[in-house]
């Protein structure tokens, strides 16, 4: 109870947290004139999102003195590097032709923004809070001519005291040939535009939300997933017709065989009913998995809840990112103490052993994948690259937070009275499994109960990559929770079909299948991440790619242990009831 009292608490903590970081420089309003902060965040490639850099890595008019935002730790880990921008954009002070500065690029500098105009090199600033972007120039493809953009406009709009929107764009007739390697005198230039509207402040995020959703899209993505919720719900209702049926022909049958038991041979799942509960191999790492996929389902739990009380405002991560590593560190204590008591219902003894599994199991290839991805940002010298601050403020998270957590709910766990409730005795020597044709086999057996969950999520799947590896919106969290909810349901009752055919068979080990069964579906998700990678999107490069696949990878193997959680539970229960149901001798 203090433990979710405690858990509870700190979410709330972290609502307001959140709010805070981003409800940005006091209340947004000014009189005439008074300066308005903006602020130069990170250039990079369109097509590769995570490759960003630094703004004043490109040649551009850095101010006397570069001062930099003080960034929370969301902001950090979702590459921000904001610093103040030279533009100086008063409130309702129009500009006509402003000059930035003027200067002399240098062949150097000519080739550096030749390759940033090549690869579609975009530029993200932040006005009182709101994102823009542009880019830095374009291309001729025909005459393989590069221009760069050197007049930038903004559109400001306000209400009363108050920025409402803004909109920034660059004036072709400003272009600079820099196509040649002669040094070239350009001035940098700006100007400004204000206009009253009739918009309210509370309003003013909406235009973020339907950036990439007009609304022929939007109801296109409703029926799309109306229409595929409603086959896979149909699909299982009418499995779990066929299942019922079958199963109810079962019991029938073993009661009349517990009448005339002389007469009648033991087959099916009851004749394995010595054998059904004998404790898996590798309790240890069994009740780790239970414990790492428990804490990830809270925390998924965690997150809908603030994203649908609209906590995480469109191309603010940093909001997600915070919860996510906060909300995170205060679940493990459901780790610790799922996995312990799990352990002690099989009799495990080094408890202390399986709470240091627990803790790794899920941190360890994850800590090993960021090691690696952070070094290639190094090298890169990208923003996605975390400062050695960062990292030991994580580090500190880590120690003072999740690690004690983890360890006190591995002590209430291995404390806690709670038993194995096993309906049937175990018999002292198992029996042995019948010769099984190949498509009952734990591949063949994952294929078929992976592709019924991931069909559910197939099509919200695209809009979710096409927002966290693109430059999409995703704010529709209600489909999203409700999709969430069909791939639980999903995946415990396939889990429980596989399971019923596996025991029908007299394959008493299920332990293990059930887990690998229900978590099949975040191995489709990471075949997907291939298929999306080179069909549906545009990203291309060494440090994307890696940074991609090796975070798709950690994505999907939690997917995995938390999915394979749902499906062991939901059999455990299944066999438990069926078994429950008839007598065990």
């Amino acid at each position: 109870m203090m433990l979710c009292r405690g858990i509870l608490s700190f979410v709330f903590v972290t609502w307001i947290m959140v709010g805070v970081a981003f409800g940005g420089e006091a209340d947004h309003r000014y009189k005439q004139g008074d300066p308005v902060p903006l602020y130069a965040n990170k250039v990079g490639p369109f097509h590769n999102p995570t490759e960003t850099y630094k703004y004043f890595d490109l040649p551009f008019c850095p101010p006397a003195q570069v001062t930099e935002k003080r960034e929370d730790l969301g902001e950090v880990l979702n590459g921000d590097r904001m610093v103040h921008a030279k533009y100086e954009l008063n409130f309702r002070e129009d500009k006509d032709t402003e000059s930035l500065c003027k200067k002399t690029l240098t062949k150097k500098d000519l080739q550096t923004f030749r390759d940033a105009v090549k690869n579609d090199y975009y530029f993200q600033m932040y006005y009182d809070d709101l994102p823009i972007w542009g880019f830095i120039g374009k291309t001729d493809a025909k005459e393989s001519k590069f221009s760069l953009f050197t007049h930038v406009h903004f559109d400001i709009f306000y209400n009363g005291d108050r920025v409402i929107e803004i909109n920034v764009g660059a004036d072709p007739a400003y272009a600079v040939d820099i196509t040649d390697d002669k040094e070239t005198e350009v001035e940098f230039t700006y100007s400004a535009k204000w206009k009253e509207v009739e918009k309210p402040f509370e309003r003013r995020m909406e235009k973020y939300s339907k950036y990439s959703f007009l609304p022929q899209h939007l109801e296109i993505h409703w029926f799309s997933i109306i229409n595929s919720c409603v086959t896979v719900l149909l699909l299982t209702g009418f499995l779990a017709t066929i299942l019922l049926r079958v199963l109810k022909n079962d019991f029938v049958k073993y009661s009349r065989d517990d009448e005339t038991p002389e007469e009648q041979e033991e087959t099916g799942w009851k004749y394995i009913h010595g054998d059904v509960f004998r404790y898996p191999p590798h309790k240890s790492l069994f009740s780790a998995v239970l414990g790492c996929g428990t804490q990830l389902l809270a925390l998924a739990v965690f997150i809908f809840m603030l994203a649908l009380v609209g906590v995480f405002y469109p191309y603010n991560r940093g909001a997600l990112y915070t919860a996510l590593v906060v909300i995170y560190a205060l679940t493990s204590g459901i780790a610790g103490y799922t996995a312990s008591s799990f352990y002690k219902q099989l009799e495990g003894q080094n408890w202390v052993r399986n709470v240091l599994l627990t803790g790794f199991l899920f941190c360890g290839p994850l800590f090993l994948t960021f090691a690696f991805l952070n070094t290639v940002a190094i090298v890169y010298n990208s923003t996605a690259a975390l400062p050695f601050g960062t990292i030991m403020v994580i580090i500190l998270i880590w120690t003072l937070v999740t690690s004690p957590l983890l360890v006190l709910g591995g002590i209430a766990g291995k404390n806690s009275k709670v038993e194995f409730q096993a309906p049937c005795r175990t018999t002292k020597y198992p029996r042995e499994i019948p010769q099984l044709p190949w498509y009952r086999h734990t591949i063949p057996q994952m294929a078929m109960a992976g592709f019924l969950p991931f069909s559910a999520i197939y099509i919200e799947l695209y809009y979710i990559f096409a927002s966290v590896w693109g430059h999409k919106v995703y704010t529709i969290y209600s489909i999203l929770f409700i999709v969430f909810i069909i791939l639980i349901i999903v995946t415990a009752f396939i889990t429980i079909a596989m399971t019923y055919f596996q025991l029908a068979v007299e394959d008493h080990e299920w332990w293990w299948r059930s887990i690998v069964c229900g978590g099949s579906t975040g191995v489709f998700i990471f075949g997907y991440c291939f298929y999306y990678y080179h069909a549906r999107s545009d990203m291309s490069g060494f440090m994307q790619t890696s940074f991609f696949f090796g975070y798709m990878a950690c994505i999907c193997y939690g997917f995995f242990l938390m999915l394979g959680t749902v499906g062991f539970r939901a059999s455990l229960l299944f066999v438990r009831h069926i078994y429950r149901s008839i007598k065990c001798e």
